[in-house]
């Protein structure tokens, strides 16, 4: 099986976190195939049948070959999401038979126990793109009424090879560097942050980028925290009704104001005993379900099923 991916595996972001899984494969099931992800080479192998598998968002140029029956050269387009593939279907006309939703899929972050001691520890680890500004509007604002608040922020392209374009967002770095309660961070190893997640209490995400998918998401549910996050795009499908979510909002100032009284409301259950105590029950339920539906031992099971029929 030759694995193609948008970019080489320098950059460590979802897509070759999703390559890296598939690759794990048997390679009796993998053989026959050539599995692309993203973006298609020109030198496509002539004797494997074609899968593509789509990360990104309908509008990404890369995508328009799909057009007018650019879809029948692959056996088979495997979409992240089934809003995802909606979109495919209703811009592109690409027909819903050609393609199938197999998700995204983690390995479940290890059990452990929350600590609770006195600092509630929020987190964001995405690009800045995704939202970053209304996130620091908002916890700028909670740090004034709230003096057990502490916020991580791990944030890059670096993540997927593309430091130049970190620049524009200097004066936003600056910012959480000179923040008394937040500590921030470039993109650091996955690894890394599924410790992070252990210690963390608040996955706070208030999106203003369409996710096709969000491991960020789903890795956080995974390891019991209260995510706090916009209804954009995918991300109810991702959330599956277990997450604190609003409705998103596409005016910057109306987004960080909503977002800002969802959190706000989080961090008051969670500064008390009682209150933590209230909501432990629905956080466990939520790591539990996100380890089922999202595991990639279940997920891998999906994998050989569709490769087995199309051979």
């Amino acid at each position: 099986m030759e694995l193609i991916l948008s970019s080489d595996l320098t950059p460590r972001g979802g897509t070759e976190l999703m390559a890296d899984r598939i690759n794990t494969l048997p390679a009796s099931l993998l053989e026959p195939f050539q599995i692309i992800h993203s973006r298609v080479p020109e030198d496509l192998d002539p004797d494997k049948k074609k899968i593509l598998v789509l990360h990104d968002l309908v509008g990404d140029p890369m995508y328009d070959h799909l057009r007018d029956g650019g879809w029948q050269k692959f056996e088979k387009l495997v979409f992240v999401s089934h809003w995802q593939k909606q979109q495919f279907q209703d811009y592109l006309g690409v027909p819903p038979s050609a393609g199938v939703v197999i998700k995204n899929a983690i390995q479940p972050i290890e059990d452990h126990e929350k600590e609770y001691d006195d600092k509630i520890r929020l987190i964001y680890f995405s690009t800045p793109h995704r939202g970053l500004d209304i996130l620091y509007a908002a916890f700028n604002q909670l740090s004034k009424e709230f003096d057990n608040i502490e916020l991580n922020v791990f944030s890059s392209f670096e993540l997927y090879g593309w430091p130049e374009r970190d620049k524009q967002y200097q004066g936003l770095f600056d910012k959480l560097r000179g923040h008394k309660a937040i500590n921030y961070h470039k993109s650091v190893s996955n690894e890394r942050i599924r410790e992070e997640l252990k210690r963390s209490h608040i996955f706070a995400y208030p999106s203003t980028w369409q996710e096709t998918s969000c491991l960020c998401l789903i890795e956080a549910m995974s390891a019991g925290l209260q995510c706090v996050h916009s209804s954009l795009a995918a991300l109810p499908e991702t959330a599956m009704n277990l997450t604190t979510m609003y409705d998103y909002h596409e005016d910057p100032t109306a987004h960080a104001n909503t977002f800002y009284g969802y959190l706000r409301y989080v961090v008051s259950v969670m500064s008390s005993p009682r209150g933590i105590n209230s909501i432990k029950g629905g956080m466990e339920t939520q790591r539990q379900l996100a380890n089922q539906v999202y595991s990639w031992k279940n997920r891998s099971r999906q994998w050989e099923m569709l490769l087995t029929n199309l051979q």
